[in-house]
């Protein structure tokens, strides 16, 4: 009876709890990864992966490294956290490694040593060349074995052809593609020798052969010990490289290809991508284009193994951006005419290292054939009339017809040149550097440590050429005046190429050439030179002097080996001309003009150049050039040749002089055969026409003369003097009129 009031009273107070207890709790839903209702639960882990699980970690004896952070993983492929890792080695006389933070030591660390000094610290090097497999374990799972290659340290990696597979097991100096790691990756792309270059979009596998002990004997080959090689390109726009050494040509050039293993890079070799060897310039449209209308060109590029490139980035050049700028697209800002040209420049196109300058073509330029464009009306035109002798620049606007105030300038002028913009003008003098606003009308900077005469100004109005005849220097500086290079001589004049990259500079007895990929380059003329005109398309120049020369942009090229060249930069063109004094090409690329006063009637020749363009030649190139008129300027006695000035759409070029005549000498070119020389007579009491410039649009001629001291108008349709204008520019100190012989000017639109 006891028994069953005690059952009683413990079902009454526990059957209630217990009834409580399963109301408020609901027991966590366990999954399983079968779907059943046993096994193992989804988020345990069960699985860990150590990367990089196919190629491994290399390391040098005696050097230490990390395990990177396992990735866990349960049943479904969901990361899972462990709480800790235990790591372990399958021989720590080979790789040891921490147990508790995955720290590698090639050899084995140190334990136990006593003396305070940690577990753990110090990696004592065994020697031993070998691998040895660590794995990461947790929560009752191990990771994947990943290997670990131990090697004696590695002083030089070398890329380069590959050993043949056959070859593999008796060549005593074999590449990386024979070794174990490399066989375990799945590549199928064809091997990479560095003995020709690879087409845009071709891939190729990379093999590099390993040395020990600062040799690259066979006997020092340690390629198979150490692993897993990791390819970096210099430069990732000629080249990709994946994890599996398979590279891939993405534009033309050549970049070194840096090696790395055990964590440490080395310069291995170089990757080349076939430049191109032809660029087809074509207009599908009008070759007269209207303001502001826009017309496509074409372009069409092969490389060495004539394939067609894509994405190439050309320098469109043309000969006269201030009216008709460059580009893939055409659109005339002014009536005008240009010869446009698409250039691959190395820099920005088929770059290379400068000692693989020239090594299957990379590096080098390459020239379009040029398209000529022109764009029909007329412009108004703002005239800029200064003087050697006078303190004043008097600006003129043709399009009100209207004389201008004369400016006062700090210095008297020794030269004159206007940017292409036609927004800034540069006076040179014997002080300073005077810089003119052409459209304040307004002095804006002077540097006075800059006197001289003013040469040239780049076409992209970055940089000026300076000579100082005094200091015996010639300096190229920015247009905010600061100084990017000099070179010691002093110079006479300069010609920049269209692109802005290279000036050619006079200097007598020198000939300086400035590029901004290679500095300078002074080279030793046959005879002094005088004056200098580049070539259209801007492959070259021609120079002036005693015997007229012509020096081409590409380089003759020595092969050194497999691997490097030297070159001779800018070489003779092979041109021996008859003598001038000033000389200027035309934009249609076809003539080269040249006068020469030293008969004292002056003397033109005409020569008819065939100007190579494409890709360079190994030999540099040769300018095919024939003196095909030789005349004499009849009534004109010259003690010099100021200049000689072709119109842009190189109809007709005119002549200047100091001396005596009365008349403008002109020159109309014609292909083939020589031209026609004629002249203008000059109105009123004109003596010589000392300085001249045509308009934008080549309806106009404007010439300054002696004698008269005025600025004559040549209509360039009837080739006659229709009208002066008087600048009145005072002598120093004075009032009487000089000669102005210094003028430039920039387009305007007439106003209505």
């Amino acid at each position: 009876m006891r028994r069953f009031v005690t059952l009683v009273v413990l079902l009454l107070f526990t059957v209630p709890f217990g009834l409580s207890i399963s109301g408020c709790h609901k027991a966590a839903v366990v999954t399983f990864c079968g779907g059943g209702d046993s096994g193992v639960v989804v988020g345990q882990t069960t699985n860990i992966t150590l990367q990089p699980k196919v190629y491994g970690i290399s390391l040098a004896y005696a050097q230490k490294g990390q395990i990177s952070t396992p990735a866990a993983t349960d049943c479904k492929g969901n990361s899972t956290s462990p709480t800790k890792y235990t790591y372990g080695t399958t021989d720590m006389t080979i790789a040891d490694v921490n147990p508790a933070t995955g720290q590698l030591c090639a050899g084995t660390w140190n334990r136990n040593v006593g003396g305070g000094i940690a577990d753990y610290t110090t990696c004592n090097p065994t020697n031993k060349t070998g691998i040895a497999y660590v794995t990461a374990a947790a929560d009752s799972t191990t990771s994947n074995p990943l290997p670990v290659f131990v090697h004696p340290i590695v002083t030089s990696i070398v890329l380069g052809s590959p050993t043949p597979t056959a070859s593999c097991a008796t060549d005593p100096d074999p590449s990386t593609n024979c070794c174990a790691v490399a066989q375990n990756a799945s590549t199928s792309a064809n091997p990479y020798t560095g003995n020709s270059c690879l087409s845009q979009g071709v891939t190729g596998q990379l093999s590099a052969r390993v040395y020990q002990n600062g040799t690259n004997l066979p006997a020092d080959n340690i390629s198979c010990s150490v692993g897993h090689l990791t390819y970096t390109p210099q430069d990732t726009t000629i080249v990709t490289i994946d994890q599996n050494g398979v590279a891939t040509a993405v534009a033309p050039g050549s970049t070194i290809i840096s090696a790395s293993v055990s964590s440490t890079p080395s310069s291995a070799g170089f990757f080349s991508t076939c430049p191109p060897v032809s660029i087809a310039l074509t207009n599908p449209g009008a070759t007269s284009i209207g303001q502001n209308n826009t017309q496509p060109l074409t372009i069409v590029a092969k490389d060495t193994n004539n394939t067609t490139l894509t994405g190439l980035n050309l320098e469109y050049v043309s000969t006269t951006p201030a009216t008709i700028p460059g580009g893939s697209s055409i659109t005339p800002t002014y009536p005008g005419a240009a010869s446009i040209t698409a250039y691959c420049m190395p820099g920005t196109c088929n770059p290379s290292p400068f000692n693989q300058i020239g090594l299957f073509g990379n590096g080098l330029p390459v020239s379009s054939n040029k398209v000529q464009v022109t764009s029909p009306g007329t412009i108004g035109t703002i005239l800029y009339i200064a003087s050697t002798q006078s303190q004043y620049i008097v600006p003129v606007d043709f399009t009100t017809t209207t004389l201008g105030t004369p400016v006062r300038l700090p210095y008297v002028p020794t030269s004159m040149v206007i940017s292409v913009d036609g927004s800034t003008i540069y006076l040179g003098s014997t002080t300073e550097l005077m810089v003119y606003n052409a459209v304040s009308n307004a002095v804006t900077r002077e540097d006075t440590s800059s006197p001289g005469l003013v040469l040239a100004v780049s076409p992209d109005g970055n940089t000026v050429v300076i000579t100082d005849p005094v200091r015996k220097v010639t300096t190229l500086e920015t247009s905010a005046g600061a100084v990017i290079t000099t070179y010691g001589a002093s110079s006479t004049h300069a010609a920049w190429t269209p692109d802005s990259q290279t000036v050619y500079i006079t200097a007598g007895s020198q000939l300086l050439v400035y590029s901004t990929q290679s500095g300078w380059h002074a080279i030793a003329p046959t005879t002094p030179v005088l004056d200098v005109a580049t070539t259209t398309p801007s492959v070259g120049a021609y120079f002036a002097g005693a015997t007229t020369t012509a020096r081409g942009y590409c380089p003759i090229t020595t092969a050194n080996g497999t691997t490097s060249t030297t070159n001779i930069f800018y070489p003779d063109a092979g041109v021996v001309g008859p003598i001038t004094d000033r000389i200027a090409a035309t934009n249609d690329g076809n003539h080269i003009l040249g006068v020469t006063a030293t008969t004292g009637t002056p003397q033109l020749t005409d020569f008819v150049v065939g100007i190579p363009f494409g890709s360079c030649p190994s030999t540099g190139l040769n300018f095919t050039t024939t003196a095909t008129n030789q005349a004499f300027l009849t009534g004109v006695t010259a003690t010099a040749i100021t200049g000689v000035v072709p119109s842009t759409d190189s109809s007709v070029a005119f002549i200047t002089y100091t001396g005596t005549g009365g008349v403008l000498p002109s020159y109309i070119p014609a292909a083939p055969g020589p031209g026609t020389v004629g002249s203008v007579k000059l109105s009123g009491t004109a003596i010589a026409p000392v300085a001249g410039v045509f308009s934008s649009d080549n309806t106009t001629f404007y010439v300054g003369t002696s004698g008269d001291n005025l600025v004559h108008i040549i209509n360039r349709t009837t080739m006659t003097d229709t009208k002066t204008i008087a600048p009145n520019l005072p002598i120093l100190n004075g009032t009487t009129p000089v000669a102005p012989n210094l003028m430039v000017q920039r387009p305007r639109k007439t106003t209505s």
